[in-house]
């Protein structure tokens, strides 16, 4: 056995497979109801898939209207053994990717539909059960885009980071949302035009936010024999890590996130390493979101982040790390504020090699989902997937 032969044996094998993913193509639905667009999703997802709806028998989802049976009896869902409504803010469905696999591993299901589906543009934000995430932040006037500012400011202070830094992240997601219909932003920008734009909380300012939208998205999650059984390439979910942060009685670390834990335990579970990654859909819910989680991540060292980013590193399909071809939540998609769907179903689709032909990274193997749930700057969830196309 040769060298590349032992390497390749000390990987994982895949938890399951991933058959089928859609994206609702609308960002800004004012007429449906949410019902309708969870119904959309599900004939989207089942055409993509080639299975029937009968298949499937896991169901994960979070915030749902009413709760999850009412939502598996909507989608006419009924043969589900297996139920998961875990919330984890931006995190939930990077989570679920790994939730789901585990649950088709040790055979509580076949078949996990992984769904999200949100109308926020018209005022309905779902909330878990009333309970206010930041009762006290809040009453004392923060909110989340001062506390994300106070993470940009301090990693600035010592690391010596600038707002031009911060740019290049937001130039890279304008350029790959140019090519994306659906983009909600489909503008290219420069760095100059970024820096620009009025600020939001010091130092950012409106081009470091992610958008809001409508919209949603799912995934299945299914056995290798269903898998093998639709033809079609077999993208695996390898291994996937979860953590979360406290407010610590007011002592947060403001420059390292979990993605430092949930990064070194996810690869460790894979047996590769940052190098091995080939495309990164990395949640971005501001520019300084993406820039801490590709340190923590390992693509760089520790301060690091902002030289990486400079000079298209994060462009596809050539640039040293390409992240989010789809135009991430800086341009592209941030439905219900719960993107680590969206930046799982680009993931899928750079496996599959359904990308953008301008963007898709060649030879697409392994890819990296990381989401961040709630406020980097207070409390937090973090969760990290890889997934891998077999040859």
């Amino acid at each position: 056995m040769g060298i590349c032969d032992e390497v390749a044996a000390l990987r994982a094998r895949p938890l399951a497979y991933i058959a089928g993913a859609y994206e609702h193509p609308e960002r800004v639905i004012p007429e449906k109801s949410l019902s309708q667009v969870y119904l959309e999703i599900v004939a989207g997802l089942l055409a993509d898939s080639g299975l029937p709806v009968d298949v499937i028998d896991g169901l994960h989802s979070s915030l749902t209207p009413g709760s999850l049976i009412n939502l598996a009896d909507t989608l006419g869902l009924h043969n589900v053994r297996h139920f998961d409504g875990t919330d984890l803010g931006g995190a939930t469905y990077v989570a679920s990717a790994g939730q789901a696999a585990r649950a088709v591993a040790s055979g509580r299901a076949n078949c996990v539909l992984v769904i999200m589906a949100g109308i926020p543009r018209r005022g309905i934000i779902m909330t878990a059960s009333g309970w206010a995430t930041q009762p006290y932040e809040e009453s004392l006037g923060s909110n989340f885009v001062a506390q994300y500012a106070l993470v940009a400011r301090r990693h600035m202070h010592e690391f010596g980071t600038t707002r031009e830094d911060l740019a290049h992240i937001k130039v890279a997601s304008a350029y790959h949302a140019s090519f994306n219909p659906h983009a909600l932003l489909q503008k290219r920008v420069t760095v100059d035009e970024v820096l620009s734009q009025p600020p939001i909380a010091e130092p950012l300012h409106r081009m470091d936010c992610c958008v809001t939208t409508d919209g949603g998205g799912a995934f299945l999650v299914v056995s290798e024999e269903i898998a093998r059984s639709l033809g079609g390439p077999l993208i695996g979910v390898v291994s996937q890590a979860e953590a979360g942060r406290t407010w610590n009685n007011g002592r947060p670390d403001l420059t390292h996130s979990e993605g430092i834990g949930t990064g070194a335990r996810a690869f460790a579970d894979a047996g590769v390493r940052p190098s091995d990654v080939d495309y990164a859909s990395i949640y971005d819910s501001f520019t300084i979101t993406a820039l801490l989680a590709i340190e923590d991540l390992g693509f760089c060292e520790k301060g690091d982040g902002g030289r990486f980013v400079r000079d298209g590193a994060l462009m596809a399909p050539h640039g040293v790390l390409p992240m989010n071809t789809d135009g991430g939540g800086l341009s592209n998609n941030h439905p219900d504020r719960r993107g680590g769907m969206i930046r799982t179903i680009e993931a899928i689709r750079q496996l599959r090699g359904s990308a953008h032909p301008e963007l898709q990274v060649p030879g697409c193997e392994w890819a990296l989902v990381h989401g961040v749930g709630y406020s980097l700057g207070s409390k937090y969830t973090a969760a990290t997937a890889l997934l891998r196309r077999e040859a």
